[in-house]
């Protein structure tokens, strides 16, 4: 029996960029989705994990979510959505909502608990999917977010967390085994950093232990598909079963060139040919364009007025603009009414006008910045090591990024 599934993660519903929210273009994403899922009617949707971009995320944010759960399931009422938590969200929240969720054929894993015998409660994380006349055409392992804190200890073979992540990954495949029939595939559904993965800039990092990212080798010949959420890029781990679908929408300028997708996967377990597993990639509409203009400062104006002048009327709709002008020589005062007057009215949002030095160019490139973001707590540590002269250290780096994950886990936990 062929299952037939679609892979997504890393909607980071509630995003702010650059103080500008990004309803408008989930909402474009979920209704692309909703089309996709009518014209394929899949047995799962797979979502793995940083549903949403904070783990208290607003109003709004959550009703996206629900209201997206509700319209799923009348176009595909025997469609199921898995859903696992990301480091961007609270496990604890996304399963209070349970009987909400099973009214509309959706399940949400978003912590590892212990059952009241103090054993590793597998039950919660081996979840069947069912194919339109009910029966079980495979099982889904999900391995929500493992938080060092949370495992560690969950049983006498977890004395740190690297012991700890192996044993849920061994536990679970094997308990996976022992259900599996010969007519059944197996799907493993984490949110992690892979060992070999590339990694944008708008990653929150995750460090697990003085370990930052997990081997391949966790997973067992046995699993027919790994889906993978955390990474942005979309992208395949090694082997072409092994792979991140990456974010329906650019989360940061160096996504610029990601080219946005949902993955179609079908598994035959009763072949054992090159028809047992075929993945297609369903390419995501850009609702919203990022653009940069990189140029020397004479040239910039020129530059902005090739850009596209027609308005769009919808704020929420306009293209985020990001300008790098080369220039060795300070700016005009009147540089940013220059370039306002240059674009049209209309059209774009402009989030940042940088300055890039030429006698730097061909070396380490200096940035004068408009921008009024803040720093983030990571080019906070990294700026204190280089006015002291020294280049970050890499143990210390870890270190600190382990206390800021671990801090930033707390605040979440308080506010939530």
């Amino acid at each position: 029996m062929t299952v037939h599934f679609l892979h997504t993660s890393d909607w980071h519903l509630g995003q702010f960029f650059h103080h500008h929210e990004r309803e408008y273009e989930h909402t474009e994403f979920l209704n692309w989705l909703l089309a996709q899922i009518k014209i394929k009617q899949p047995n799962a949707l797979l979502i793995a994990g940083d549903i949403f971009d904070v783990v208290n995320p607003a109003s709004s944010a959550q009703k996206q979510l629900y209201q997206f759960l509700t319209d799923a399931h009348a176009l595909a009422p025997h469609m199921q959505t898995l859903m696992i938590a990301g480091n961007h969200d609270s496990g604890y929240r996304i399963e209070q909502v349970e009987p909400f969720l099973s009214k509309f054929n959706a399940k949400a894993v978003g912590v590892i608990k212990k059952t009241a015998e103090q054993r590793l409660d597998l039950d919660r994380l081996l979840v069947p999917i069912y194919d339109a006349e009910q029966n079980i055409v495979a099982w889904c392992l999900t391995l929500p977010y493992l938080r060092s804190a949370e495992i560690t200890g969950i049983s006498e073979e977890t004395t740190n967390t690297q012991s700890a992540v192996a044993y849920l990954h061994q536990q679970l495949i094997v308990e996976a085994k022992a259900r599996k029939q010969p007519d059944q595939a197996l799907i493993l559904m984490s949110h992690a950093h892979m060992q070999g993965a590339e990694t944008s800039d708008s990653e929150r990092p995750i460090v697990v232990g003085n370990e930052e990212a997990l081997s391949t080798a966790l997973f067992d010949e046995v699993i027919d598909y790994v889906a993978l959420g955390h990474l942005h890029k979309p992208q395949q781990v090694g082997q072409p079963h092994i792979r991140y679908s990456g974010s329906p929408i650019p989360l940061s300028f160096s996504e610029l060139n990601y080219k946005h997708q949902v993955l179609e996967v079908k598994i035959d377990p009763t072949r054992t040919d090159a028809q047992r597993f075929q993945c297609e990639s369903l390419l995501i509409p850009r609702s919203v364009e990022l653009i940069r203009v990189r140029c020397e400062l004479s040239e910039l104006m020129n530059e902005l007025a090739k850009l596209p002048q027609d308005e769009i009327a919808d704020l929420c709709a306009r293209h985020f603009l990001e300008i790098e002008y080369l220039s060795d020589a300070p700016p005009p005062v009147d540089l940013r009414q220059q370039i306002e007057q240059t674009l049209p009215a209309n059209r774009y949002r402009l989030l940042r006008i940088a300055r890039r030095f030429q006698k730097n160019e061909d070396t380490n490139l200096q940035h004068s910045k408009i921008d009024l973001e803040p720093p983030t707590p990571e080019k906070l540590f990294a700026s204190l090591w280089e006015k002291m002269g020294y280049q970050p250290d890499q143990d210390a780096t870890r270190d600190f990024l382990q206390l800021l994950a671990e801090a930033q886990h707390e605040l979440d936990q308080n506010k939530a």
